[in-house]
């Protein structure tokens, strides 16, 4: 009786170990088979996604720094947006404040009703002027009025004069009185001088009538191609051109020497004529 006990103690106990061990092993199995699942999905291929990007073109940035640029030069109110902490601050009549606090500027322009104006973004600190709306708006005209009066840069335009050498003295200052406009207007002039039918006449008097024109433009023209025949010596072409600036210069330097050599030569002739009278 005792042994058939012990037979069946001993078989429970080992059914309850192989339940124990196959419990454990399905553990350890479905951990192991959760832990391999994401691997395969990591690794399978990913749908390619579009990404919108702005396309970069030199043409756009060259433009947005000249658009900043002119910003930063256009004369207008800054507001409260000062970007420095100390500039130097001029008032509506020009004197200068000395250089202040941002915040100090702004409790100012709220008191005395005034405009903040960037004078000069370059200076150090940079120079800004207090200002009332009227002296904006009028100084906005002035400058408008400026540029409207600078030439446009562009390309030099060419006016064409045709006439005979036989033409009068009366008709030929009239000519010179209209391209000497056309110089004052920065167009080049191009002059074609046919030769009169009369046998009698010389040889270089269209050469002569060309630089008669340009003598009644003195410190004004000058020529960019000299006088040359054309169409197999029947006629003569020049072109004149305005003076450049720096051409003006030394013109104008070259006129007050030769007038003051001219009063020196008088006063020398004043001073020898006095000294033999006495």
């Amino acid at each position: 009786m005792a042994a058939l006990f012990l037979k069946r103690l001993t078989l429970q106990t080992i059914k309850t170990e192989n339940t124990c061990i196959r419990r454990c092993l399905g553990k350890y199995v479905v951990q192991k088979t959760a832990l391999a699942e994401p691997s395969h999905i990591a690794s399978a291929p990913r749908p390619s996604c579009l990404i919108h990007a702005k396309a970069f073109s030199t043409e756009d940035t060259q433009d947005k720094r000249e658009k900043k640029k002119k910003n930063e030069t256009a004369f207008r109110n800054v507001g409260r947006k000062i970007n420095e902490r100390i500039i130097q601050v001029l008032d509506e009549k020009g004197n200068d404040l000395g250089p202040m606090h941002r915040a100090n500027v702004i409790r100012l322009m709220a008191e005395q009703d005034l405009r903040l104006v960037l004078r000069d973004p370059g200076a150090e600190p940079p120079r800004y002027q207090l200002m009332t709306g009227t002296q904006i708006y009028q100084e906005r005209l002035r400058r408008r009025g400026m540029e409207r009066a600078e030439p446009k840069p562009g390309p030099t335009l060419t006016k064409e004069l045709t006439f005979s050498s036989n033409i009068g003295q009366h008709d030929l200052d009239t000519k010179s009185k209209q391209i000497q406009q056309w110089i004052e207007k920065k167009y080049k002039v191009q002059i074609t001088i046919k030769k009169g039918k009369n046998a009698e006449e010389p040889e270089n008097k269209t050469e002569e009538i060309c630089n008669q024109i340009l003598q009644t433009m003195p410190g004004i023209a000058t020529f960019s191609s000299r006088p040359q025949p054309i169409r197999g010596g029947k006629a003569v072409m020049c072109v004149l051109r305005p003076l450049s600036q720096k051409e003006e210069n030394a013109c104008r330097s070259a006129q007050g020497t030769q007038r003051g050599d001219a009063l020196n030569r008088e006063n020398g002739n004043h001073g020898a004529s006095n000294a033999l009278h006495q």
